[in-house]
């Protein structure tokens, strides 16, 4: 085994230190303004813990974190509209990232790039085409032309994540499937789907923390109040502070993070199974 240098590993814990330090400092920005109850105003000084230690945002806010709407009313649009588009970019994606990995035909690398165009076009470029096209099918202010939305963006990220990992698996596994009698159907769901699943769970989380986390397309689309998400509420929160409204701060850092929640939650149940069929990826 190769020893490090003292210097290299005094530097290397530094630059940890300081990386760790870069992360953190927001983080803990966020949680010390949720638990200040001091604040009424827009924070003008940094401070490492809260003046008046309080729970009386997060009680709020679990009641009535915008408007008139129930927190349960937003946490279940989040839920549907997130869930949703994670699906469906998964299900139609699949099918597109297989075709590319494993068939030949006419066009397939513009294809390719035609669809890595749309995931480096801003968000912003499409808003117009989007807007008339859900009008006119007359679904714009509803949950399902979210859903929509956020899947067509989340879909590239999804197909050329999932093409890798179908480029990555040896032929020859899939045509010992095909010599032992199995479909091409059977094929896909017993033998490739199981190894390629790290690689597609990880498409479906991003796709899901992608539709999670946007506010900007949602308030072109949304104009009830009941089809708010937690997103969407949190930047109306920040609109209201700069807009002189009367809502503590410490609102918005307590929503910031009941609604990192899930998101941590879902990655905690799936880490283990993520990192175990990649090393046993790895080690086959």
């Amino acid at each position: 085994m190769r020893n490090i240098p003292f210097w290299r590993q005094v530097v290397t814990q530094i630059l940890l230190a300081l990386t760790g330090f870069f992360v953190i400092l927001p983080i803990w920005g966020i949680v010390r303004l949720a638990f200040d109850g001091s604040l009424r105003g827009r924070p003008t000084e940094f401070l490492l813990l809260p003046k008046q230690w309080s729970f009386t945002a997060f009680m709020q806010v679990l009641d009535r974190p915008y408007q008139s709407v129930n927190f349960s009313t937003l946490f279940k649009n989040s839920m549907v509209v997130s869930l949703s588009a994670a699906i469906i970019a998964i299900i139609l994606g699949i099918s597109l990232a297989y075709a590319f990995a494993r068939f030949r035909f006419p066009a397939r690398q513009q294809g390719l790039f035609a669809i890595l165009l749309t995931a480096f076009l801003p968000p912003v470029a499409f808003m117009t085409p989007l807007y008339i096209l859900l009008s006119m099918l007359q679904i714009r202010t509803t949950l399902f032309a979210l859903v929509i939305v956020y899947a067509a963006f989340a879909m590239p990220f999804c197909i050329w994540n999932m093409r890798a990992a179908f480029q990555a698996i040896p032929k020859e596994v899939e045509e010992a499937a095909f010599l032992d009698g199995a479909g091409d159907f059977g094929t896909f769901i017993h033998i490739t789907f199981p190894l390629a699943l790290p690689s597609i769970a990880v498409a479906g989380l991003i796709a899901f923390l992608m539709a999670y986390s946007e506010f900007t397309l949602g308030w072109l689309f949304v104009e009830k109040a009941d089809n708010v998400t937690l997103a969407m509420s949190i930047y109306a929160i920040v609109q209201s502070q700069y807009s002189g409204g009367a809502q503590p701060w410490s609102y918005l850092g307590s929503l910031a993070i009941i609604m990192s929640v899930p998101a941590v939650v879902i990655f905690l149940i799936f880490q283990r199974t993520l990192l175990e069929r990649m090393m046993f990826g790895s080690a086959e």
